[in-house]
């Protein structure tokens, strides 16, 4: 299996933008591109707010923030010193957190070509990548090549805990494509010492509205591409994931994390869950 497409994605310079607007990237990554489309992209959250009651914003910054503090925490213990991104897009995420742990933390950030290219041009232009900090390709439906997630990791220090994340990425695959995913990812971890998987997630009975609906439909249009839910319950994302290979999993309710204490109680940061899964 492969991508069907390297185009770099409007939402990839959206959101690009949308993290700097919102004080937690650099300002490499806020391209004009991003600027003119985050134009558009609001008009989209406030229609979902409108329709819904929901602040997309909301769930953004609880999921980002949310994985954010799980791989900190991570880190921080010991249990993780390396991170491969899949899908980072333009994410500020592999830039904050190689300027916080620095030589103690290898961080590679990955993607489609194209996608990658534009991400390598903007942060070597602004002298922020390392040795520990790269931008690199990778097709994450690829069992084989230079480009698989396996060829990825055989770059690491297999003596190391490794994390893998996908923030935003599993609702673009089919329900096929995300189970060959998920595996492939536990496959990987499995190699470590210490395996740690984490990515955002959704459950069906938590999203179903008619506002809610209609957001979708138009998100849809916004991406290019249909988004899928991949799970009706907790119970079922679980089991899903442990099928995929690993051995403890959780999900953690977003809005329910200190981090999120200041958006908590704003709708939309609860429609989010953060997936933590260990081999």
């Amino acid at each position: 299996m492969s991508a069907k497409s390297e185009q770099v994605s409007p939402t990839a310079y959206a959101t690009g933008y949308f993290w700097y607007r919102h004080g937690l990237s650099h300002p490499a990554l806020a391209t004009p591109q991003g600027r003119r489309l985050d134009r558009g992209f609001g008009l989209l959250i406030a229609a979902a707010k409108a329709l819904s009651g929901i602040s997309l914003e909301a769930l953004m910054l609880a999921r980002h923030r949310g994985i954010d503090a799980l791989l900190s925490e991570a880190i921080e213990d010991g249990r993780v010193s390396q991170v491969i991104e899949i899908a980072a897009g333009l994410s500020p995420r592999g830039w904050a957190f190689s300027k916080r742990y620095g030589k103690q933390l290898t961080y590679l950030e990955t993607d489609l070509p194209q996608m990658a290219a534009t991400k390598r041009r903007l942060l070597d232009g602004a002298g922020l990548l390392s040795k520990q900090h790269q931008v690199l390709d990778l097709d994450a439906l690829k069992t084989q090549g230079p480009d698989s997630l396996a060829a990825m990791a055989a770059t690491l220090n297999p003596e190391k805990g490794t994390a893998i994340i996908t923030e935003g990425l599993m609702n673009y695959l089919s329900p096929t494509q995300a189970s060959f995913v998920w595996s492939n990812i536990a496959t990987t971890l499995k190699q470590f010492p210490h395996g740690l998987y984490l990515a955002d997630a959704y459950l069906m009975n938590e999203q179903r509205s008619a506002g809610m609906a209609a957001f979708g439909a138009a998100l849809q249009v916004f991406v290019r591409g249909r988004m899928h839910v991949h799970y009706r319950s907790e119970s079922e994302a679980i089991a899903t994931l442990r099928a995929a290979g690993f051995a403890d999993v959780a999900l953690h309710k977003a809005a329910g994390l200190p981090v999120n204490r200041d958006i908590a109680s704003t709708r939309g940061a609860d429609r989010v869950r953060i997936l933590e899964a260990r081999t």
